[in-house]
């Protein structure tokens, strides 16, 4: 790494209104000297902790260690979020070299081998300790911690591991800035308008926007973000475009030559593979799930392979009508990925009487923003206020104070909505600081939330409103729910605070946030018409409920399929040809040749560049959670129940992981849930083999 001239104070020192960083005064090319000067502070803290004179007490070293590498963790949460919603080559080149170097820097801590010694010693003896609940579960998780990082190891293999994790962490790197360059370098330029038969309004204009970003005045582009290709592929008439955008989009990561992640996969899984050997486990999903709901490999397999029974058996159903259709046509090609999204939006507008192009213009952006935020007022009693003229770190991100009901700040929320060539695909929530308690060193004591919410929708052309398709809105809800999550949380210690809790249970406060979106009473106050004002008619609300199930198969083979191959991934030894395992798996599942992987394993950054390694299930297994959570809310009444929504968010926002998963939903439900709730939900006929799961 080259140093800059000199250091800004600016990475660190955070000044700016409401303590947010002053992100205008942060240039590229501070974050080299930044993070050399915080890992050598971070680091010096950690000598001082482990060569304390002293007796370990909590204190002393559990503490000490929550509060150590402030100055380092200012500057990864600028870095990272600069990496992933703003990037450019200065940003890229520093992200090869400084992820390696980080996981070089907290491999060294985890074998300290003084430093474990005290921390070994307090969980040995924490029966005597008198801790709290919080406090137990923070001495758990730094114990754990350190022993996944190899700290009983010998040192041999300490240095092999800590080997691993850093290849594993510049594999990651590549991985992600290989999908990002094949999604930026692609686009179908369109002009005639023979080639824009079938798209609405709305998808020409983003189309429009988009080519004028790409210095095509007067044309279309087709990109390869999810709010252009999706829609695309729903409404073009022409088949031979559809496949055309289609095989481009799935293709991400698998293109020859510098972007091609196959190497990366196999690699990626073989070196997971031998650190799960030194560490004593079977196989890498092991490893993951030690510390979750799901525990093994086999319960999650058991939950996945019960769904796919019958997600393959609609899907089949719902290809047969499709295909159909085709013949009433008078073609007779076979039903193609391609074809699908075009199809099956023509059997939504012939069986529910409505399409995406009637819905969409009800669903205004600005609206569905408002929409989360009243929802959160309503079960939460907060408040939303923006802040006009504070620079983010992208003119379009938008910042907001959110106060509770006595009009305490409470947290600081940024929003960041819009698809731009310097973002990576794909929606998600972070935080530039998680809530805390503690006192530290520079004279503060706990620290406000600051959380931000990033998406890729498709930004509209000057002076017209952005709309968005139900996913879209969904999405929104979804990451807002995170975001909650992480502006609630009330806990003590950093370590668990906000969504700092089990892989397959962080997805719950997301993904229950959803269910309030169709909640009747939102909709109608807040899906109204971009021109006229009016509220979504009674007729086509009706509709847009009747048909939340529609296209379940189809849904659940794309997410189900993903899932399976992810734990086949990584429940088996080094891979050679990851691809032909893969297509193993598939012809195994007998997926229909009409139907894709959510994500195929070149672009399947979830797994390989996302921290949801062995992991994609639990979107699955917080559904589970999240449906029979809001029945709780059904069975009232009333879906804002107070009650009910102060039980919610004293037992799961509030909490992080400050208490074991499995407490924090019993607490708040009273038991664990079946899959009852989540099969019904997606419209599948409950098996007989999740009869009784407590999955």
């Amino acid at each position: 790494m080259t140093s800059s001239p000199a250091l800004n104070p600016a990475v660190t020192d955070w000044n700016g209104p409401d303590g947010l960083p002053r992100f205008e005064a942060v240039n590229d090319g501070d974050f080299a000297a930044s993070f050399e000067v915080a890992l050598a502070e971070h680091e010096g803290e950690i000598d001082a902790i482990a060569g304390n004179p002293d007796a370990p007490t909590f204190d002393n070293t559990i503490v000490a260690l929550e509060i150590a590498g402030d100055a380092l963790s200012r500057v990864s949460s600028l870095f990272w979020n600069r990496a992933g919603a703003h990037t450019n080559d200065t940003i890229q080149s520093l992200e090869r070299d400084i992820s390696p170097r980080m996981s070089r820097h907290y491999s060294k801590i985890g074998m300290n081998a003084a430093l474990f010694a005290r921390i070994d010693a307090l969980w040995e003896g924490r029966e005597k300790l008198g801790l709290t609940l919080e406090q137990t579960r923070v001495l758990e998780r730094h114990w754990k911690g350190f022993v996944k990082s190899g700290a009983k190891l010998p040192k041999a293999e300490q240095e092999t591991l800590a080997g691993i994790n850093e290849k594993l962490a510049g594999l990651s790197t590549r991985f992600g800035q290989n999908v990002l360059a094949d999604e930026k370098g692609w686009s179908l330029i369109l002009s005639d308008e023979q080639e824009l038969v079938g798209l609405p309004d709305f998808l020409r204009d983003a189309m429009a926007s988009a080519a004028r970003d790409r210095g095509q005045d007067g044309k279309y582009a087709v990109t390869l973000s999810r709010s252009i290709i999706e829609p695309f592929l729903t409404f073009s008439e022409s088949r031979d475009l559809r496949e055309q955008a289609f095989k481009a989009w799935v293709a991400r990561g698998e293109n020859a030559g510098e972007t091609d992640n196959r190497g990366v996969i196999r690699e990626t899984l073989a070196l997971r593979s031998e650190m799960a050997g030194l560490l004593g486990y079977g196989n890498y999903a092991e490893l993951k799930l030690d510390n979750t709901m799901a525990k093994t490999p086999a319960a999650v397999n058991e939950l996945l392979h019960a769904v796919w029974k019958k997600a393959v058996t609609r899907a089949r159903e719902e290809e047969a009508d499709i295909a159909k259709l085709i013949a009433d046509d008078g073609k007779n090609h076979d039903v193609m990925p391609w074809d699908w999204r075009f199809y099956a939006e023509r059997i939504r507008s012939q069986k529910f009487n409505f399409s995406e192009a009637e819905l969409k213009p009800y669903l205004q952006l600005e609206k569905i923003i408002e929409a989360c935020f009243d929802v959160a007022n309503r079960l939460f009693g907060l408040k939303a206020v923006e802040k006009k003229g504070i620079v983010a770190y992208h003119p379009d991100v938008r910042v907001y104070e959110i106060r509770d009901a006595d009009d305490t700040l409470i947290a600081l929320f940024m929003g960041d909505y819009f698809a731009r060539e310097s973002k990576r695909s794909g929606a998600w929530m972070s935080a530039f600081q998680s809530q805390h308690k503690l006192p530290l060193k520079n004279g503060r004591t706990g620290e406000l939330p600051i959380i931000y919410n990033v998406c890729n929708f498709a930004k509209p052309a000057e002076g017209k409103p952005a709309l968005l398709s139900l996913d879209d809105a969904r999405t929104l809800f979804h990451e807002f729910g995170h975001a909650l999550h992480g502006m609630l949380s009330d806990v003590t210690y950093p370590s668990v605070s906000g969504t700092s809790v089990s892989r397959d249970f962080v997805e719950l406060p997301s993904q229950l946030y959803e269910h309030w979106l169709t909640v009747p009473a939102i909709l109608k106050q807040y899906a109204v018409h971009f021109q006229t004002g009016e509220p979504i008619p009674q007729a086509l609300l009706d509709k847009v409920l009747a048909a939340r199930t529609f296209n379940a198969g189809f849904n659940t083979v794309e997410f189900t399929s993903s899932a399976i191959v992810d734990m086949a991934f990584h429940t088996r030894g080094p891979i050679d040809d990851p691809m032909a395992v893969q297509a193993e798996i598939l012809a195994e599942l007998d997926i229909p040749k009409s139907l894709v992987m959510r994500h195929a394993s070149p672009h399947f950054q979830h797994i390989f560049a996302g921290g949801y390694s062995a992991g994609y299930y639990s979107y699955m297994w917080s559904e589970v959670l999240d449906a029979d959570a809001f029945a709780a809310f059904e069975e009232t009444g009333d879906a804002f129940s107070p009650q009910m929504a102060r039980k919610l968010k004293d037992n799961i926002y509030s909490v992080g992981g400050s208490i074991d998963p499995e407490d924090a939903y019993k607490a708040f439900r009273g038991k664990l849930p079946s899959p009852d709730a989540m099969l019904a939900k997606k419209g599948l006929a409950i098996t007989e083999e999740l009869a009784g799961s407590d999955a």
